[in-house]
């Protein structure tokens, strides 16, 4: 599968070009600073972060392309006999620093997997995006699943919903019982079937990774200008604090990094630069912000809306 591993990475680097170019566009002051890295055992990555800056407090979007042996954990996590792997993706977070502006999360990736002789055992194509609002605005949250289900449906009109359904189940805070946020879409493990040819998946991934500007950037600009209170602000942190318990504790992205030797800074970049923990913090009923709560406890189905 050279074709096809060389095809996507050069895909994922030019859609880091392109997001972080129209990123530096939006926020007008600040630009991503660019970090090259190698990883233990192989591969390595390009990471880029812009902090402090005139509407984003912090903005990462990473590429990498790493490969080297299979850690023993992972093995028996994913029942696997597979001895060595080859992994490839683009990873970002962008953290607003208005409360009125959502936190977004993107990550398109490609995954094969080797016996002990070198023979591909197994390859895979996951991906997805999801949004994370402090406050609800019903009007972005259906522009932002309508534009999924739009780059979606050329590949299958049941993708969107399946995929849908899983965003919701997988960014679940289960100890907390509400989503990290109001979702979009996440899949994994789409390998060639009597239906679809792996050709196929990658096609579909790289239309759903660029489904991210159309449906990201205009809410980004329809709250750029709009004023907030310290109030506000404070609501956000506490919100960013369920965010990270999220990535910390069930995020399976962070953990595969972590276990295989990534660059931690790389793989903690989605963390935000200010949150705050209030212990058993309830928002007032009837608040915008119990509003919110509501929502992330019962998803709804926004693109059918």
């Amino acid at each position: 599968m050279a074709r096809i591993r060389a095809q996507f990475q050069d895909y994922i680097h030019e859609l880091q070009d392109e997001i972080c170019s129209a990123m530096e566009q939006v926020d007008g002051k600040a630009k991503f600073q660019e970090d090259h890295w190698k990883r233990p055992g192989g591969g390595g990555g390009r990471s880029r972060v812009l902090q402090k800056g005139g509407l984003l407090e912090k903005a990462g979007v990473s590429t990498s392309v790493v490969h080297g042996p299979m850690p023993e954990s992972l093995k028996e996590k994913m029942n696997t006999e597979g001895q060595d792997f080859f992994a490839c993706g683009l990873s970002l977070v962008i953290h607003p620093e208005s409360p009125l502006i959502p936190t977004v999360h993107a990550n398109y990736r490609y995954f094969e997997m080797y016996d002990e002789e070198g023979r591909q055992l197994d390859g895979w194509f996951g991906g997805g995006t999801d949004l994370t609002p402090y406050y609800l605005d019903e009007a972005d949250a259906r522009h932002f699943h309508n534009c999924q289900k739009e780059h979606a449906e050329p590949h299958g009109t049941e993708l969107y919903p399946a995929y849908k359904k899983q965003c919701d189940e997988y960014f679940w805070n289960h100890h907390r019982g509400e989503a990290r946020g109001i979702g979009g879409t996440f899949y994994d493990y789409r390998k060639a079937d009597e239906e679809r040819q792996l050709e196929d998946w990658m096609a579909f991934n790289m239309d759903m990774g660029r489904s991210f500007l159309p449906g990201y950037l205009p809410i980004v600009e329809k709250h750029a200008g709009e004023s907030y209170s310290e109030e506000q602000r404070y609501w956000q942190e506490l919100r960013r604090g369920r965010y990270v318990e999220f990535n910390l504790v069930h995020d399976r992205g962070t953990l595969f990094g972590l276990q295989t030797k990534g660059r931690t800074e790389s793989i903690l970049m989605s963390l935000p630069p200010r949150v705050r923990w209030d212990y058993n913090y309830q928002p007032p009923e009837g608040s915008p912000e119990q509003e919110l709560v509501a929502v992330l406890q019962n998803p709804r189905p926004w693109a059918d809306e």
